[in-house]
C-alpha cells in the first residue's frame, strides 16, 4: 500500500546541514497499523508528511498503491489526499468558529460526499453526540482530538495518517483515541502512526523505530 525507498530530506541552514530522513526504506501492507517511534526530533512528523504528499524528499521515492507521488503534480496529489487519506494531527487545526458538527463537515469542501446526518453519525460514533453545536473552545482537549478524528473519518479514507494523536492527551483520552483508530484498522483500514508514546505501540501490528532519520530497529506484537 504504501512505499518509501532511499527517502531522504536534507534541510540547508546557517548552521549547515540536517538531515531530517537519511535513506529511509519503508513498507506498510495495506491493512496494517504500523506505528514510528522515536523522541523529539528525530524526524517522525517530517516522515508522515513525506509519505502524505506535503514534503517532497530531497531524493528517493514514496509511493502508494504504485503511483509515485512527487511524479504528480501539486493538484493530482491534493485529490489523492482528498479521496483516500485522512490526517489526524496532534493540534487538531480545527476552525474556531465553527461547530464540531461543521468542521468534520470541511472535506466537503474538497469536494467529499459526507452530509450532515453522515458527519452527525460519526461524531456519536465517537460519543460527542451531545457536542455537536459546540465550538472546539467550548471543548476539552479530548474532545477536540475526537472530532479531528471524526473529520478524517467521515471521508471513509482507505488510510488514516496520524501525527502524534495522544501527545496531548490525558491517558483515558489517550486509550479511547487509539481505541476508535483500531476500530477503523479492524474494519479493514490501513494505519500509520508516528508518536513517542509507548501506549501506540499496543494498538500496532508492527512498530518502526526511529533515531535520526534512521530506521534503527522493527517489532512486530506479539
Amino acid at each position: 500500500m504504501i512505499s518509501l525507498d532511499a527517502v531522504s530530506k536534507v534541510y540547508h541552514g546557517a548552521d549547515g546541514e540536517v538531515r531530517a530522513l537519511d535513506g529511509i526504506d519503508l513498507r506498510v501492507a495495506r491493512g496494517e497499523f504500523v506505528v514510528v517511534r522515536g523522541p523529539s526530533g528525530c524526524g517522525k512528523s517530517t516522515l508522515l508528511l513525506t509519505i502524505g504528499g506535503m514534503i517532497r524528499p530531497t531524493a528517493g521515492t514514496v509511493a502508494i498503491d504504485g503511483r509515485h507521488l512527487y511524479s504528480l503534480s501539486p493538484a493530482e496529489r491534493a485529490r489523492l489526499r482528498a479521496e483516500r487519506i485522512g490526517f489526524v494531527f496532534q493540534l487538531f487545526h480545527l476552525i474556531p468558529y465553527l461547530s464540531a458538527l461543521d468542521n468534520v463537515l470541511v472535506p466537503v469542501l474538497a469536494g467529499m460526499k459526507p452530509d450532515r446526518d453522515e458527519a452527525a453519525a460519526v461524531l456519536e460514533r465517537l460519543q460527542m453526540g451531545e457536542r455537536l453545536r459546540h465550538r472546539p473552545p467550548e471543548l476539552s482537549t479530548g474532545e477536540r482530538q475526537r472530532v479531528a478524528l471524526a473529520r478524517a473519518l467521515v471521508k471513509r479514507p482507505e488510510i488514516i495518517f496520524a501525527d502524534e494523536p495522544t501527545g496531548n492527551l490525558d491517558p483515558e483520552n489517550a486509550a479511547a483515541v487509539m481505541g476508535y483508530l483500531a476500530d477503523f484498522h479492524r474494519e479493514g483500514g490501513t494505519i500509520l502512526v508516528v508518536s513517542h508514546d509507548a501506549l501506540t505501540e499496543r494498538f500496532a501490528d508492527r512498530t518502526v523505530h526511529l533515531d535520526r532519520g534512521r530506521i534503527v530497529a522493527e517489532s512486530a506484537r506479539s
